[in-house]
């Protein structure tokens, strides 16, 4: 008696009997539509592709249900760490608890170049810092050494030699000269109580009717602090040419001259209060009138009323 083969025997004996038809059937897997979710009922056929074996079929049982739990907890292991699990922690798709790892933004050369930032600013600040304290202290020494300006007291002239008769020029004019040969003596005090001066003058000139006849120059010298000091400049001139000058120079009745002069310089002092960079600088013109008498030896003194200090 032959017995029909039903639709189900052909569908489970079509892998174990491959030489009956040349091409594998295809399974067909009912699954729930998308819709369904929306309360329709209707079915989604999608064509599953044979596979060389029936394990290596989704359709095995043990396969299947753990490529399902797999499935299921690969995408929905994100959700249900949202509403909490074991220990209220959250797993990987390993299933592996996971940490709260902290991540911080930025390099960590960023962090070196800010520490390089802030030394450089550090610096910079204490070196200005030190240059206002150091400019602040300069300008105090400066301000304190201003009021030890040096005395200047002219005391005496000697005359060694003052002469005056007729005589020619380079040119051969004739015309009254002039000669002269002294020594000027001048009392320099330094009244600074830390720190020397330097002292220097300008050409000391005896003049006589505006007309410089005789000159001399100060040795430029170093004067410590609080000492005075006693200098001597030589003033001298050999033959002068007076020319109109000396129209008015007449012999007394002894044969003497009486000449009237007038010394005219400048002295200078400079003190460094610290080295090069905090300096005072003074200065003093002085003129004197004076009166030489060629027939008198004696050196000419100075009055406090005899010379002029400004």
């Amino acid at each position: 008696m032959l017995h029909t083969k039903s639709e189900s025997d052909i569908t489970s004996l079509a892998p174990s009997s491959p030489s009956r038809s040349p091409k594998r059937p295809v399974y067909y897997v009912q699954s729930p539509s998308r819709d369904s979710h929306d309360g329709d009922k209707s079915t989604y056929m999608q064509p599953t592709p044979s596979f060389n074996s029936p394990m290596e079929s989704p359709s095995h049982p043990s396969f299947g249900r753990h490529s399902r739990n797999s499935s299921a907890s690969r995408f929905s292991g994100i959700f249900r760490s949202s509403s909490g699990r074991k220990n209220g922690r959250k797993r990987n798709d390993k299933g592996w608890p996971e940490c709260n790892v902290i991540m911080e933004e930025g390099k960590y050369d960023e962090y070196d170049d800010d520490k390089g930032v802030t030394r450089r600013c550090q610096a910079l600040l204490a070196l200005l810092g030190f240059i206002v304290l150091f400019s602040i202290f300069c300008l105090i020494i400066w301000g304190a050494g201003r009021p030890y300006k040096a005395e200047i007291t002219v005391r005496s002239l000697a005359v060694n030699n003052f002469y005056i008769g007729e005589g020619s020029d380079f040119s051969g004019v004739v015309t009254k000269m002039m000669t002269v040969n002294g020594s000027l003596r001048i009392s320099v005090y330094n009244p600074a109580t830390f720190y020397g001066i330097h002292v220097s003058s300008t050409p000391v000139n005896l003049i006589y009717s505006d007309i410089t006849v005789a000159s001399g120059q100060l040795k430029k010298y170093y004067q410590p602090r609080k000492s005075r000091r006693a200098v001597l400049v030589n003033i001298e001139s050999t033959k002068f040419p007076l020319y109109g000058a000396g129209s008015g120079l007449d012999a007394s009745n002894n044969g003497g001259f009486k000449v009237p002069l007038k010394l005219d310089f400048e002295i200078r002092s400079r003190g460094d209060v610290v080295g090069k960079l905090v300096r005072t600088k003074n200065k003093k013109q002085i003129s004197c009138d004076l009166v030489i008498d060629s027939t008198s030896t004696k050196p000419i003194k100075f009055k406090k009323n005899s010379c002029v200090y400004r």
